[in-house]
């Protein structure tokens, strides 16, 4: 019953926004009642902690199955931006906007743990793509992979980039090109031309 809950709390929330949804929506859309959430459950806020939790360890199993394949490291950020906006709904009630908004303490975990995933990745494809050619061997790779995250993050605030003019998915494209074409080598502006056209 608790993993119920949780899919149908992780659904409602990727769709509709943490703040939104209600106790009583969970409830009526997992057929049971309220009182049954909260013996798996103590809060509101409890609730959108696992269900955060849940979906950053699903998230990073994703990842590490494609990053596992040793694909190109071009190819290797098109495959993850593709399997981040199928499990994150393409974003479209800004979730984590919402979860910087009104769980701080929640998103400030989140946004932790999200840096250290990241930069070991992004590092590790930076590394890659220097030594096959892709990427230009003067680049700062910690810096990089740091201005990397901070732009992840950016793009998600919905002030600065309305979902009514972007869709997260257009922004993802937009960025994951904007940073490649920054740091690639001639060879790897061909692959990364041949995924824009694809």
């Amino acid at each position: 019953m608790k993993d119920k809950i949780l899919h149908n709390a992780t659904e409602m929330f990727l769709n509709l926004g943490f703040k939104s949804v209600t106790m009583d929506d969970i409830a009526k859309n997992s057929g049971v009642s309220k009182k049954t959430i909260y013996a798996h459950f103590s809060n509101k806020t409890d609730l959108v902690e696992v269900v955060t939790d849940h979906l950053f360890e699903t998230v990073c199993t994703g990842i590490d199955l494609i990053h596992e394949q040793q694909k190109n490291p071009i190819i290797e950020l098109f495959d993850i931006k593709r399997f981040v906006m199928e499990h994150l709904k393409d974003e479209k009630s800004s979730p984590q906007y919402q979860l910087q908004k009104y769980y701080p303490k929640i998103y400030a975990t989140l946004k932790q743990n999200q840096f250290e995933k990241m930069q070991g990745l992004i590092k590790e494809n930076l590394d890659k793509g220097i030594n096959q050619g892709l990427y230009r061997d003067s680049i700062d790779v910690d810096f990089i992979a740091r201005i990397y995250f901070n732009g992840m993050v950016g793009i998600k605030d919905k002030d600065l980039f309305p979902l009514q003019n972007f869709s997260m998915n257009t922004l993802m494209n937009y960025y994951l090109e904007y940073h490649l074409r920054g740091i690639c080598t001639t060879k790897g502006i061909q692959e990364l031309e041949n995924q824009l056209y694809n």
